[in-house]
């Protein structure tokens, strides 16, 4: 038994931003939500957009301050710039955090008189319903690793708490999504290696949940097969047209299977280890402590069959044990020049294991329930600390 619901519209393939502007777009006036950066400045992405919003007729402003781990200040002052300036729909436009912003500004644009913590379901979350819908939202995404454009999560982070959440539920997910491998040739080869590890565990550990599905099979081994295939490759050259498109595909298709199946404890203890040290990345925490994370479910003789089907769709063909995953997860980070990450070369002190631990159960406790073996807090700790230095 399983149930879909994907209510977006999607544009994917080189040249499909030049298309916007023929598509129905649901308002007259749209809040660009973009980062900090000047990426989407400098690379001109961000007038090509409102060229493009020019030539349907829809107006527009921006709001540029969303940082790579966004935070629940940032929601609310774009929810709040959204009504000052009369938007009725939202644009994300970049990678994961700005349109995991853009969702969650849609939610507080929509109900101005809420913080967006009170809808929030972490430890010091409001967990209330949001009284009204949110504004309709349009993904246009520059990078292929969170596939945020296919579901309706938004992670956002408290950081005064250390708390970084997943929230989203059916009318959060965006009415349109714009999947342009052309847009995502510039991303350095650091960042592509990192977003291309996130599509790549969206899909292992969606692969290994208890509530797996044929369908979000269908989809996971294709995406692990697509990022085996293409991600060193993007990595070393980010002209590579064909390997960004494989790529963006296996992002796409990572992110369909996060809304028929759903990501396991490995994020919520990647999300833990963000949410203290908000300049790593989430696909350099994730790469942290992939070896470990996997080697223990391995260890407590979880899913055999599936380890080695997900080592023959990384590439290695001739699998015969679930340790060949391993030897092919550790290729591929060989490749992408990621072998070396250590937590602690992002601040995380071996002290912080006992609180980092802690953090991720109890707020995203509901993924280790999702796990194919059970994940103690002991295990999770012991990975941890593997993954330290």
């Amino acid at each position: 038994m399983f149930k879909y619901y994907m209510p977006t519209r999607f544009l994917f393939g080189e040249g499909a931003l030049e298309k916007l502007h023929r598509q129905k777009l649901p308002g007259s006036k749209a809040l660009i939500v973009i980062s900090s950066g000047k990426s989407m400045r400098s690379g001109g992405y961000l007038d090509r957009l409102t060229a493009q919003l020019e030539k349907a007729g829809v107006g527009w402003e921006v709001y540029d301050k969303i940082m790579p781990n966004p935070i629940v200040e940032h929601v609310n002052e774009g929810g709040r710039r959204a009504v000052d300036t009369g938007c009725d729909f939202i644009v994300g436009l970049g990678g994961g955090s700005s349109i995991d912003s853009a969702k969650a500004i849609a939610v507080k644009a929509a109900n101005p008189e809420h913080d967006f913590w009170d809808f929030a379901e972490g430890t010091t979350g409001g967990r209330q319903t949001p009284p009204n819908d949110p504004l309709p939202v349009v993904a246009v995404t520059t990078t292929a690793g969170t596939g945020t454009e296919t579901d309706p999560w938004a992670v956002i982070s408290k950081n005064e708490t250390k708390e970084k959440l997943g929230y989203g539920y059916d009318k959060t997910f965006p009415v349109l999504s714009i999947v342009d491998p052309e847009l995502m040739a510039t991303v350095p080869p650091e960042l592509t290696a990192y977003q291309g590890f996130d599509a790549l565990f969206h899909s292992t550990e969606c692969y290994l949940n208890k509530i797996a599905n044929p369908i979000s099979d269908l989809f996971c081994l294709d995406a692990i097969s697509n990022i085996g295939r293409y991600l060193a490759r993007a990595v070393k050259d980010g002209s590579d047209k064909e390997a960004r498109e494989g790529v963006a595909l296996a992002n796409t298709e990572a992110g369909f299977t996060q809304s028929i199946s759903g990501c396991i404890s490995e994020h919520a203890i990647e999300h833990a280890l963000s949410a203290y040290s908000p300049k790593l990345p989430h696909g350099a925490g994730l790469i942290a402590i992939s070896l470990a994370y996997y080697e223990t479910l391995i260890g407590k003789g979880a899913c055999p069959d599936r380890f080695i089907k997900m080592a023959v769709a990384l590439g290695k063909e001739d699998a015969a044990s679930p340790e060949d995953f391993l030897d092919a997860l550790a290729c591929l980070q060989r490749d992408c020049g990621v072998d070396d990450i250590r937590l602690s070369d992002y601040g995380i002190a071996e002290s912080d294991i006992p609180g980092l631990t802690a953090n991720a159960y109890d707020n995203m406790g509901r993924m280790f329930a999702c796990d194919p073996a059970e994940i103690t807090p002991e295990d999770t700790s012991a990975l941890l600390k593997k993954s330290y230095k």
